[in-house]
This record gives structure tokens, C-alpha cells and sequence, in this order.
């Protein structure tokens, strides 16, 4: 066996103790402890290694334009409104530009895959997707991307969206994704994304319920399509903060539909707690999805980043980890079994929508690893571990090593 590196004492996530990983050409050959090879060898310290974190809902085309903004009532509403305009003077090289950025940090922060919605309409054109598919080539060495065409701001009130949704799915785009909230008709805007779906034979992925009311949901129509259709396990849905106001038993129920359903759930924690319930004047919601009570039914639920710098999120440095750390701060999560089950829901959890569920930490799988600064999963999300290197397919993408404090001799 012609093993290219050796990653010694790499401790994986679930795991008590260390193992060492030999790479052949870019894929991963052994993980066995201990094994002797004359390869050329780097040491993890016992350090956390996994196959990398993964976005499962970010938004690369309009990160980066919060001074192109104003932020004023801090509503959905007026989010959605101040990017429609920002967005209809969006260039090609603009957005290229903006998203390298985020991709860049991505990469730093131990990503190596991602899903992003680009938004295609009549304002924003196909200038960024044509930008974002330049970017999934361009870092594809670095990352992998799936391109999500979306349709931000309607269909039954904007018919021309509908044929540039099927032009971006003719011309590369993953999958299509919905937003119901924003049509007037959100059921016939839900069917329209499945019947999408169908014809091209890729996922379905919906911005959801993006509210506090847990009397008023378009889930129901989703899932109703899901199983109608046959699509269970090819559906995902994001956002739906009106989980977060159910009562427990409610919850439960839902948790047990959408897992028959196959339906995924990601909670979008730094935008969904800086856009719900921004008038309450007093003990303001979380307004977060509650979606370890979902997991503990069998659903796919992930973490994700959502939007960076502008007015959905005006903050961020695409740290997984760092949602992650936040999402267990809302959620009164704090034990350990309970924190590596929520670093799962930044790793391994997301793998089963984002790179067509393809497996990662296996033998035979693509060597795409990174180390945190961490022992354990569980300790990576307690304490926002930092990445200290990477490797995409075998080949090392960054160096991060750890700070050092500099003593007085």
C-alpha cells in the first residue's frame, strides 16, 4: 500500500481514543491505530478529526452588503425588502467578490462542504448564479458547493420566476428551493417548487414559517406533497421558528410526521434570534427552532450560518462552531452526550443532504479532514474549538496552527 501521509493520534468524533489515518491518492486507505508505514507523517495531538463541517443553508450571493442597507425596524419584513432593492444592482464580478470572502472564512473554520441558495428573479437575473457557479469551480479544491436556485420572493405573484428557475436547474443548479411566506398563494408556491423537483429529479429545500405563530404553518403542505409524491428523504426545510412557540406536545406529534416524512429541519440560530420578535419591549423570544426535541424522533436535523453581514444577520464569520456553541446556549444544552449530538448536527447530520449524502471518515472515502483545537466533540462545541489545518481530497487547504503565548525568560 503506497500511503501518501500519515495523520497520527487523530482522535474522531464518538471516539475514546486516538487512531491514525493513512490518505492514498486522496482517498482515505486505513484507519487502524498504530500502523507502520514510512510515509510522511503529521501529528494531531490527540486532537478532534472529522471530515470536515457542513452548511447546509447559506446565502453567499447577498453576504457582505449591510452598508448597502439600512436596518431600521430589524424585521423579516424589512430585511427582505432593503436585499430586493440592493440586489437588482448586484453584478457578476460583485458577487463573486463578496462570496470568495465568505468562502474563504468557510474554509478557515474547517468547512469543506456547503449548500448555498442563490436567489434567480427578475431582479437579481442569473448574474449570481452565473458568479456562484464560477466560485464552485474555482474552489472546488477547497470546498465543495451545491447550488440551491431559489426563488426568494415568490412565484404565483411573479410568474417570469418560475421559467428562470428551470433555465438555472437546466444550466447547473442542484436543486430549487421555495418560500412560501413571501407568495401570496404559499400552497400553490409549495407545489410548484415539488412539481420543479420532479421534472429535474433534484431535492426540494423551503424557507419555512418564518414566524411566531404555531396556529399557522405551511409544513402541513409540505409534508402532505412530500409523501403524495414519493419524495421522503429528498425534502428539507429551513427556518420554521414557530416551532419554538408549540407546545410540547405539539412538537412531538410533528416530530413523529416528519420523521415518516423524511423531512429535514435546520435552524438558522444567529438570524432567526436577531429577526423574531423584535417589538416585544420584554422578555423577547428566542425564537429558534427547538430541533434536538425533533432529533430525539429520528429527524435530520442541521445548524447552519444563513446569511452573513446584511440586514437578515449583520454579523458572522461563518463559524459553524460558533452556531453550534450558540444553538446549545438557547437550547439550555450543556451536558456532553447532549453536545456532541449537536456537533453532529453540524457534521455528520448535514452530509446526509449536502455532497448527494456521501460519507465521510471511512475507508475509501475522500480524504477531506480537518483538526479542531479540542479532545472531543463535545468539547469543540463548549468551547468554539478554532480549525488548526485541513485537507480536501488529500491535499492540506489551510494552516491555522494555535496561538502561543510568548513568556518573559
Amino acid at each position: 500500500m503506497a500511503i501518501d501521509f500519515v495523520l497520527r493520534n487523530a482522535r474522531l468524533p464518538h471516539a475514546l481514543q486516538p487512531t491514525d489515518i493513512g490518505v492514498e491518492g486522496g482517498l482515505i486507505a486505513v484507519i487502524e491505530p498504530g500502523f507502520a508505514c514510512d510515509a510522511p507523517e503529521y501529528d494531531a495531538g490527540g486532537r478532534l478529526v472529522c471530515g470536515g463541517l457542513i452548511e447546509s443553508h447559506i446565502h453567499l450571493d447577498k453576504a457582505g452588503i449591510i452598508g448597502r442597507c439600512s436596518i431600521c425596524a430589524g424585521t423579516l419584513a424589512e430585511a427582505v425588502s432593503e436585499t430586493a432593492k440592493a440586489k437588482a444592482a448586484f453584478t457578476e464580478e460583485d458577487v463573486y467578490q463578496r462570496a470568495s470572502v465568505v468562502l474563504e472564512k468557510a474554509v478557515l473554520n474547517g468547512t469543506t462542504r456547503l449548500r448555498t441558495f442563490v436567489e434567480v428573479d427578475p431582479r437579481a437575473g442569473y448574474r449570481s448564479l452565473d458568479a456562484i457557479k464560477r466560485l464552485k469551480v474555482d474552489y472546488a479544491w477547497a470546498i465543495e458547493i451545491e447550488i440551491c436556485a431559489f426563488a426568494q420572493e415568490g412565484l404565483t405573484n411573479e410568474p417570469a420566476t418560475e421559467a428562470m428557475l428551470e433555465t438555472a436547474l437546466k444550466s447547473g443548479a442542484d436543486l430549487v428551493g421555495g418560500c412560501p411566506y413571501t407568495d401570496p398563494q404559499p400552497a400553490e408556491h409549495i407545489r410548484r417548487i415539488f412539481d420543479l423537483g420532479e421534472r429535474f429529479h433534484v431535492p426540494v429545500d423551503f424557507h419555512l414559517d418564518f414566524h411566531l405563530d404555531p396556529t399557522k404553518s405551511d409544513l402541513p403542505e409540505v409534508i402532505a406533497q412530500t409523501i403524495a409524491r414519493r419524495y421522503e428523504g429528498r425534502v428539507s426545510v429551513g427556518h420554521v421558528t414557530n416551532l419554538s412557540a408549540m407546545t410540547p406536545e405539539d412538537l412531538e406529534a410533528l416530530g413523529e410526521r416528519l420523521a415518516q416524512a423524511a423531512i429535514a429541519v435546520t435552524a438558522l440560530p444567529a438570524t432567526d434570534l436577531f429577526l423574531m420578535g423584535p417589538g416585544a419591549g420584554r422578555l423577547t423570544p428566542r425564537g429558534v427552532a427547538p430541533i434536538h426535541r425533533l432529533a430525539a424522533h429520528g429527524v435530520v436535523t442541521t445548524l447552519s450560518t444563513n446569511n452573513v453581514m446584511n440586514p437578515f444577520t449583520p454579523f458572522g464569520d461563518v463559524s459553524l462552531m460558533r452556531m453550534a456553541n450558540l444553538y446549545a446556549n438557547i437550547a439550555q444544552i450543556g451536558a456532553p452526550a447532549e453536545l456532541a449530538g449537536i456537533f453532529d448536527m453540524i457534521m455528520s447530520l448535514p452530509a446526509r443532504l449536502v455532497g448527494k449524502g456521501r460519507k465521510s471518515l471511512e475507508v475509501g472515502a475522500s480524504a477531506d479532514l480537518v483538526i479542531f483545537d479540542a479532545l472531543s466533540s463535545s468539547d469543540a462545541v463548549a468551547q468554539i474549538a478554532p480549525a488548526v489545518t485541513g485537507w480536501k481530497d488529500g491535499r492540506q487547504t489551510f494552516l491555522r496552527p494555535p496561538p502561543q503565548l510568548l513568556r518573559e525568560m
